[in-house]
């Protein structure tokens, strides 16, 4: 359910690198040819480029871009660029900064990547920064937030379709009774949601909506400005909908109030070769106009062609 546009007859990634070598030289950077390679390029291929270039200048590419770009733009082909575990790393460890935090990207994280691919972001994230990502997130947070977040990250869950019916019916019916005690935060009802395997924590909820008539997220809006609750629905929806949570961050990053270009950004840059068409069609759905319609109104320049052709609408 990507949205990729990649030509038919890509050429050899020592040609890429070649090119945007060529964009970096000269008088000024050539952003559109940046745009018409990087837009167009798998992950597996903007990996090989990224070494091609590498053997052949003696530079990282991302370095070249850093000196080369800047402002959102930059931002979105640098994320882009990046191999999907370097990326979530990169986006998690500056959700756990004092400037940059953001409780929403690791939420995002934990519960819309699959077991392996968390796995991979958590090597990454060692890798880089020397510490584990559970780390950071236990000393960057406290209390019902680090409750519920350090077990979201720490977690491998079991990826396979198998369900046990009788296990989902009586532990929607253990989370009804914490929700009905306001025990939003009790260890069985975190258990539930940081261990369980997505197909199973689906008929678990499937179960609760249809034996007490609402869908849980309903009956966790009692507060809907306790962060606490907010993060517990983020998180539902990312593990059961992913779709409707990205569709909801791009309506918000994109409004009459200014745009969320971080939001916006991560939204495109990580979900273009995962579910993109899906979260397209929520958006349109939802808002009654299409994405890089929506996309295209509310941003301009190299940034905004960027984004439109990851989106599946620029020129190849």
């Amino acid at each position: 359910m990507a949205s990729l546009k990649v030509p038919t007859n890509v050429p050899l990634p020592e040609e890429d690198a070649e090119q945007l070598h060529k964009a970096f030289s000269g008088w000024g950077t050539n952003e559109k040819l940046i745009i018409s390679i990087l837009a167009h390029r798998t992950s597996a291929q903007r990996s090989l480029i990224r070494s091609a270039y590498a053997a052949a200048y003696n530079e990282d590419l991302l370095k070249a871009l850093d000196k080369e770009l800047s402002s959102d733009f930059e931002r979105v082909v640098m994320l882009w660029t990046l191999d999907p575990a370097e990326r979530d790393a990169f986006l998690a460890k500056e959700s756990t900064k004092m400037f940059t935090k953001n409780n929403w990207v690791l939420v995002e994280i934990a519960c819309t990547r699959s077991p392996l691919d968390l796995f991979k972001v958590k090597q990454a994230y060692q890798a880089r920064y020397k510490k584990s990502l559970e780390e950071d997130v236990a000393q960057h947070t406290s209390g019902d937030l680090r409750k519920l977040l350090l077990p979201l990250v720490s977690t491998f869950r079991y990826e396979g379709d198998e369900v046990n019916m009788r296990l989902a019916r009586s532990e929607a019916k253990l989370l009804h009774e914490k929700v009905s005690e306001k025990a939003f935060s009790d260890d069985d009802f975190i258990r539930i949601l940081t261990t369980r395997s997505k197909a199973q924590l689906g008929a678990t909820l499937n179960h609760y909506n249809n034996e007490y008539g609402n869908a849980i997220n309903k009956h966790l809006k009692e507060d809907s400005d306790d962060e606490y609750l907010k993060l517990l629905r983020a998180a539902i929806t990312c593990l059961t909908y992913p779709e409707k949570h990205f569709e909801k961050v791009l309506r918000l990053a994109i409004n009459k109030m200014g745009t969320d270009e971080w939001a916006l950004t991560r939204v495109v840059t990580t979900r273009t070769e995962v579910d993109m068409e899906r979260i397209k069609e929520e958006y349109q759905r939802r808002n009654s106009i299409p994405l890089h319609h929506a996309v295209a109104k509310d941003t301009s320049g190299d940034y905004e062609d960027m984004l439109v052709s990851l989106l599946g609408h620029g020129d190849v």
